[in-house]
């Protein structure tokens, strides 16, 4: 792969991924004068840290400040069950940014295609590494194990976005920086190099490990199943799901709203992002939550409270077609509170407004419905008390601050059951795939289904994941990116501009300009801009 950056990156990266690791660990594993790039990749110690660089990497999209953190949550703007209602994280989501090769826009854009690069680059120099050494043969292959699972994955995603890619192998060196790529690489190369590192994963690491936050079997297999769906390979990912779910670790908390409780070290989650507040290593707060929740706080009678999510903007909320399927089976447990709350409370008893009780639901703005008789207080419901996604909340974390910081839970245990279904429906095997969605339902003390197919994947799949990141793909996958963002982006009456700008060759994000000439002068972009 031609390096995205110059040899002075190159340099940077290999400087970043020495020092990724905990001082304490630093400390005892090398003197500081003593580090360097042949430790890193020459010694199993060295190879160690570099893997917890991987790591390291991986959260960076997550710590990513920019724009209230608009880098982590970006994917989930732009679906079909958003509501988008300010800040650059809502001009991403309304596709009126990030659908050109140039400008500011596209300087956001290249922030993931950087980062996958980066990771697959690092991970291509530990497991040359990690080959060329001999030692103990189980700790060498949970190293290169790691480091193959972030490289399929890193390809998975740059496939999944920007669909023109280069993948390969080999790391960035001052012998190859500047090789001229000029063609991407076929499909069919880029899924054998994606599963052959996901196989060697699944073969050389276990279901779980001493360390939350590790990749697992189970991680691998995750990825493998959805890997398998995008080359339509249906028995595959019936068999990497069922595998999970039948010989992992792993079980569906009892009821919804555990889920995102606490440190999310629990029997459902499959693989999450760690942060950890005032120890060495343990990352930064942010915004990320802060986007999810209205400013109820405006409302005379109102106050900040971790129960409502603490201090938020109100950029990303569900829109009314998420919030009616939620509302289908009024029994459903995800809209009570626990992923989503529908309405807040008077909870200021020293500032109430005359004619209202403590614990009163909040009514005082309504959101327009006939476009021939707008709502006057259209905007300030939209800000102060629409529903909102509760999945990001510190749960002990300040109310009166917008910076938090938590886990972040990236795949588990609820989704592999939903590949299971869709994987046994597109096998024709209805009652396997019924039992594998009913399970999701009924821990959502929802009424059980009878019949399935494509649609009633997706909207279970929007009840359950809805704002996790997954979105976005599944309806690429599925062929109606296009149809679902036309008829549900937005609301009806409000920041649905998407509806209209929405074109069909956004299904692949354009390459910034600025990488292509790192490339080459004929690598392609994609088609439509």
């Amino acid at each position: 792969m031609k390096p995205i950056n110059n040899i002075k990156i190159l340099l940077l990266l290999i400087l970043l991924v020495v020092f990724s690791t905990s001082c304490e660990d630093f400390l005892e594993e090398e003197a500081l004068t003593d580090i360097s790039a042949d430790f890193v990749y020459n010694t199993p110690e060295g190879l160690e840290t570099g893997v917890v660089g991987l790591y390291n990497f991986n959260r960076q999209l997550y710590e990513n400040g920019r724009h209230e953190w608009f880098a982590s949550i970006m994917m989930a703007s732009r679906t079909d069950l958003a509501l988008n209602r300010a800040g650059v994280l809502s001009l991403f989501g309304r596709y009126k940014w990030g659908v050109s090769p140039d400008g500011y826009q596209a300087s956001l854009v290249s922030i993931f295609w950087q980062h996958y690069y980066k990771i697959a680059d690092r991970a291509n120099a530990i497991i040359k590494g990690a080959e060329a050494l001999e030692f103990d043969a189980e700790q060498k292959g949970r190293i290169i194990a790691q480091a193959k699972f972030f490289r399929a994955h890193s390809y998975f995603t740059l496939y999944r976005m920007f669909n023109n890619i280069y993948v390969t192998d080999e790391p960035s060196t001052p012998e190859n920086a500047f090789d001229v790529i000029n063609d991407k690489t076929p499909e069919d190369e880029i899924f054998a190099l994606i599963n052959s590192d996901l196989d060697y994963a699944i073969e050389h690491l276990d279901w779980a490990t001493d360390e939350f936050g590790r990749i697992t079997q189970g991680a691998a297999r995750h990825v493998k199943a959805k890997v398998a769906m995008w080359q339509g390979n249906w028995q595959e990912a019936k068999t990497q799901a069922e595998k999970i779910i039948n010989e992992g670790p792993y079980s569906l908390l009892p009821n919804t709203a555990d889920v995102f409780k606490g440190d999310l070290n629990h029997s459902e989650t499959i693989l999450a992002i760690q942060y950890a507040d005032g120890i060495p290593g343990g990352s930064r707060k942010s915004m990320i939550n802060f986007n999810f929740i209205p400013r109820y706080e405006k409302v005379p009678g109102a106050k900040l409270t971790m129960e409502y999510g603490g201090k938020g903007g109100g950029f990303l909320l569900p829109n009314n077609y998420l919030l009616s399927l939620l509302a289908e089976d009024p029994n459903d447990t995800r809209d009570d509170n626990t992923y989503f709350r529908l309405y807040y409370l008077y909870n200021d008893g020293d500032n109430l407004p005359v004619g209202v009780n403590l614990g009163d639901t909040i009514k005082i703005y309504e959101p327009t419905t006939d476009p021939d008789n707008p709502s006057p207080t259209n905007s300030k419901y939209y800000e102060r008390i629409h529903p909102s996604c509760q999945k990001f909340v510190q749960e002990d974390g300040d109310a009166l601050t917008q910076m938090q910081i938590s886990n972040i839970m990236v795949y588990r245990l609820a989704e592999t059951y939903l590949i299971a279904a869709e994987a046994n429906m597109r096998l024709g095997l209805d009652a396997e795939a019924l039992t594998f969605l009913n399970a999701i339902r009924t821990r959502a003390n929802a009424s059980e289904l009878t019949t399935i197919d494509q649609q009633t994947i997706l909207d279970e799949r929007a009840r359950e994941l809805a704002f996790e990141g997954q979105r976005w793909y599944t309806l690429k996958r599925m062929g109606v990116l296009e149809e679902q963002i036309i008829k549900y982006a937005g609301d009806d009456y409000y920041k649905n501009e998407a509806r209209t700008l929405f074109q069909p060759h956004y299904v692949n994000f354009p390459i910034p300009r600025s990488q292509l000439i790192l490339m080459g002068p004929n690598f392609p972009q994609n088609d439509g801009y």
